[in-house]
């Protein structure tokens, strides 16, 4: 859940509850591909239950992502092919919220946007840390101080995707 709380952390309440009500819950079935490598991906997911595995196209596991991870970033970012597949090792829940529509109320809230991709960006960095092994497994201490109230906003997201399902 560490993954969810960088984003969670910057981003407000309203926030939250915009991408609640933009996005569409999806349940895949365990063996069930998210995202093939090579085709485009046009949302971004929070994975709110189960576990997806991320492989490279020789079929070597290059990651196990478990609940609050948040998947097809690079993609959103960069807007280039993946370079991996993305399947549910078990049965899984995602919130999938539609890159337009993000890239839509960014340019009509500005502010939101801010937050989203400076949020995204100490995702991203505690993601090259890890991978690089620079990684102490320390909590950034900025996030340390909204830690709490992201994990409270995580559990309200999922708690409203719930009531939808």
């Amino acid at each position: 859940m560490r993954k969810a709380l960088y984003i969670l952390a910057d981003l407000d309440d309203r926030d939250i509850a915009w991408l609640a009500k933009a996005g569409e819950v999806r349940s895949l079935a365990a063996g069930e591909t998210l995202i093939a490598a090579g085709r485009a991906v046009e949302h971004l997911f929070f994975l709110t239950d189960g576990t997806l595995e991320v492989t490279s196209p020789k079929g070597m596991r290059l990651a196990v992502l478990e609940l609050g991870e948040v998947v097809g970033e690079m993609s959103f970012v960069e807007k280039r092919l993946p370079g991996a597949t993305v399947k549910a090792l078990t049965p899984a829940r995602v919130l999938a919220v539609p890159r337009a529509a993000m890239l839509s109320e960014f340019a009509r809230d500005a502010a939101m946007g801010m937050r989203f991709y400076r949020a995204l960006a100490v995702f991203l960095s505690d993601r090259l840390r890890t991978t690089s092994g620079s990684d102490d497994n320390e909590i950034d201490e900025g996030l340390l101080d909204t830690l709490s109230m992201a994990g409270d906003r995580f559990i309200r997201l999922i708690a409203m995707l719930e009531r939808r399902v």
